[in-house]
């Protein structure tokens, strides 16, 4: 099982932009989560930080492994999310990736994940 939680800096001027990405993806969620069943993701969050004129989209996922990466999907939902991300993601800011110091997840959710 992999747990991460990741940082990305996002484009500025694309607040609106990140606005309608998130709605897009709450408005499709139920193809959303099958887009996760393939790439074996079992929990996936996305949070949002605005600190002045900077603005971040954090990602935390708990995942299995084996997944299909969402580059590769035929979904069309995950071309759409795609997409937005190229769109608003700023790839010359490079990502963070957080240390994980510690999973807590009770014994029968785990069992349930793997």
């Amino acid at each position: 099982m992999k747990v991460e939680l990741s940082k990305f800096k996002v484009k500025q001027g694309k607040s609106k932009v990140v606005d309608e990405w998130m709605k897009f993806l709450h408005d499709h969620m139920e193809n959303v989560l099958l887009t996760l069943k393939d790439e074996k993701i079992y929990i996936e969050t996305i949070f949002r930080e605005k600190n002045g004129e900077n603005e971040y989209l954090y990602w935390y996922s708990v995942q299995g492994e084996g997944g299909i990466n969402v580059e590769n999907s035929q979904h069309e939902v995950d071309k759409v999310h795609l997409k937005y991300w190229y769109e608003c993601i700023d790839e010359e800011v490079p990502h963070v990736d957080m240390t994980k110091e510690v999973v807590m997840i009770q014994e029968p959710i785990r069992k349930l994940m793997t």
